[in-house]
C-alpha cells in the first residue's frame, strides 16, 4: 500500500464536503489530510508494517 493512495482518498473525501470550518467531519478530514501529508515518511513506514501483517490483502489497486 502506498501512502499516496490513501492520501489521495482522504483528499477526495475532504473535497466531497463543502468547506465548513464549523463541521466536525470536514475539520477532521482536513486536519488528518494535512497531518498525514506532513508525515508521509512515517505514514509509509506504518503502511509497510501493516502490509507485512496482511492488512491490505483484500484491497485491489
Amino acid at each position: 500500500m502506498k501512502a499516496e493512495t490513501m492520501l489521495a482518498e482522504l483528499n477526495r473525501l475532504r473535497k466531497d464536503l463543502d468547506e465548513d470550518r464549523g463541521d466536525i467531519e470536514w475539520l477532521t478530514l482536513h486536519h488528518v489530510f494535512c497531518f498525514v501529508s506532513y508525515k508521509m515518511g512515517d505514514f509509509q513506514k506504518y503502511l509497510d508494517e501493516e502490509t507485512g501483517k496482511g492488512s491490505f490483502e483484500d484491497f485491489e489497486d
